[in-house]
């Protein structure tokens, strides 16, 4: 199966200069400010350059002037490959320069290495307005017939090229940046739902009973699943349950044995509710390609976290996760090459290094990796 390899980051925020291997799952540790939420951002943005929202999502992070490195750089410049089973990796390569209010694309290609090593195959290159894209029918790179909106990339526009560019492109306009779930009193997850098919239980848990209800009708061990991992996080619980309160509306009911009456999602605590929608997350067969996750320790019991570090490993075989934590008690949980350290350097940026470079193998002898984190032995800290 295809995977996204690495991602190099040119200017953005505090990331001045970012070379990042990726994995099945990376689970990003450092103070506050240092950089974590932006390196899921750059996902976040190089899948809106996918889907078309490209000026959408840079509007939504306050402008490209704000994103840019301040005194530091004068342009984006994103570059992210993905494996291609039996070829070469393709290569996704995004500089992007503000121009007065807005901005201007200042270079995009998406390429691909060809054996022996003559020059790569080319099936996006634009340079500013100058936009070519390889034509199939034609056998070559060919300037668009159309209207092209310059502040939307080319890998979004250019007609389905062969299988493998539209498969690097699809599965980069699927990546989905989760946010801490709101839970508030009259946030969407607390609230009946439609019955309708639902493949994820959405950003903001919109479609969690539809998504359950789903599940419970059509993949019954992914359900049970999901079931079996409330009872081990919560031992009074016994099943869900989804009662219709009006017509093609269902409401969601967690039973447990120490009550008598069910709980409804309005009554559920905060940690209850987010760990079921993490659950029915990870669990979920629908997950896309690259899965982003922010703080998923907020609200939840300490205990709870070495089940769901048991959780993303294993959905990390269906989706690559990459993870922002600020848990000491989650990283006990896990595994150095799964644990990526955010440091500043001396001139304030950040740096990235994944904990299986460093020297910790005698640490790791006589503490745990929380421990390591927390004495200071592989950064991180404030």
């Amino acid at each position: 199966m295809s995977k996204f390899q690495n991602l190099s980051i040119n200017g953005f925020r505090r990331l001045g200069n970012i070379e990042f291997e990726l994995r099945p799952m990376s689970v990003l540790v450092g103070a506050n400010g240092i950089g974590k939420t932006s390196v899921l951002d750059v996902f976040s943005l190089l899948a809106s350059s996918a889907q078309g929202s490209l000026n959408a999502s840079i509007s939504e992070l306050g402008g490209l002037p704000a994103l840019v490195t301040y005194d530091r750089a004068e342009e984006l410049h994103f570059e992210i490959s993905m494996s291609v089973e039996h070829y070469q990796p393709l290569r996704y390569l995004l500089r992007i320069k503000p121009q007065g209010l807005s901005y201007v694309i200042n270079e995009e290609a998406l390429s691909q290495m060809r054996r022996p090593q003559p020059p790569p195959f080319k099936h996006i290159e634009s340079y500013g307005s100058d936009i070519k894209y390889f034509d199939v029918t034609q056998n070559r790179l060919v300037r668009p017939n159309w209207e092209h909106n310059p502040v939307e990339t080319s890998l979004s526009q250019v007609p389905k090229m062969y299988q493998e560019p539209e498969d690097f492109r699809r599965r980069l306009a699927s990546s989905t940046f989760y946010h801490v779930l709101n839970v508030d009193p009259r946030s969407p997850v607390r609230l009946p739902q439609p019955m309708r098919p639902a493949p994820l239980p959405g950003k903001n848990g919109e479609d969690l009973v539809s998504c359950l209800f789903y599940l419970r009708e059509t993949d019954r061990a992914h359900f049970e699943s999901i079931e079996d991992a409330l009872r081990a996080a919560f031992p009074g619980f016994e099943r869900l349950d989804f009662p219709p309160v009006a017509a093609g509306t269902l409401a969601l009911i967690w039973r447990d044995k120490n009550f008598s009456k069910p709980l409804y999602t309005n009554q559920l605590s905060e940690g209850m509710l987010r760990f079921l929608w993490l659950v029915t997350l990870l669990q979920s067969p629908g997950l896309t390609a690259l899965t982003l996750i922010d703080e998923p320790e907020v609200s939840l019991h300490p205990e709870l976290l070495s089940l769901l570090a048991d959780l993303f490993r294993e959905a990390s075989n269906r989706t690559q996760l990459v993870i922002a934590t600020h848990s000491d008690r989650l990283v006990r949980f896990l595994n150095p090459s799964e644990v990526v350290v955010i440091d500043s350097t001396e001139d304030g940026m950040a740096r990235l290094t994944w904990a299986d470079n460093l020297d910790l193998k005698e640490w790791l002898a006589e503490y745990s990796l929380d421990e390591v984190w927390r004495m200071g032995r592989m950064g991180g800290r404030a």
